[in-house]
């Protein structure tokens, strides 16, 4: 290894904590009331002179406080079952066609759980709601667990002319 910076070379679907064992506390010189050596120079008083081994820091995994914001084609890599949404006669008669984009919270489980409409043709929305809500997803990992998903779902409609 190089000990540099590479960028990924694909999306990992899962990520694995690193933990490494403490180093024992000793204080930091010249600090009184922390141990190891007085250090500093004479008579100034909490001026360091040499650095010892301070505190250790302690690594504390924060829990996301609401979903996980994951982009469209990361969860469409985790779709699972996909319900073809109907495409309204009235609107293929109207030759109404377009691209519903929709917001999706993913729960733990895979199912949606709740849906809106960002934009669209208002003659494909409730067509697009009532197809994704079926849809089944793969539930998406953050540490080993399973965690809420918050991203976009677009549903494409074309009469195919």
């Amino acid at each position: 290894m190089d000990n540099s910076f590479h960028a990924p070379t694909k999306i990992p679907h899962e990520i694995h904590e690193i933990t490494t064992e403490a180093a024992p506390s000793s204080g930091v010189a010249g600090m009184s009331g922390m141990g190891g050596s007085g250090g500093g120079v004479a008579g100034m008083s909490g001026i360091m002179g040499a650095i010892g081994t301070g505190p250790a820091i302690a690594v504390v995994k924060a829990k996301p406080a609401g979903p996980v914001r994951v982009s469209s084609g990361v969860a469409t890599g985790n779709l699972i079952n996909k319900i073809t949404p109907v495409y309204p006669a009235i609107a293929k008669a109207a030759h109404v066609q377009g691209q519903v984009v929709l917001h999706a919270i993913i729960s733990k489980t895979g199912t949606i759980e709740n849906l809106t409409v960002e934009s669209g043709p208002p003659m494909l929305r409730q067509a697009a709601i009532d197809g994704v809500r079926q849809w089944r997803y793969k539930p998406y990992l953050l540490n080993g667990e399973p965690t809420e998903v918050d991203t976009t779902i677009t549903v494409n409609f074309t009469t195919g002319g």
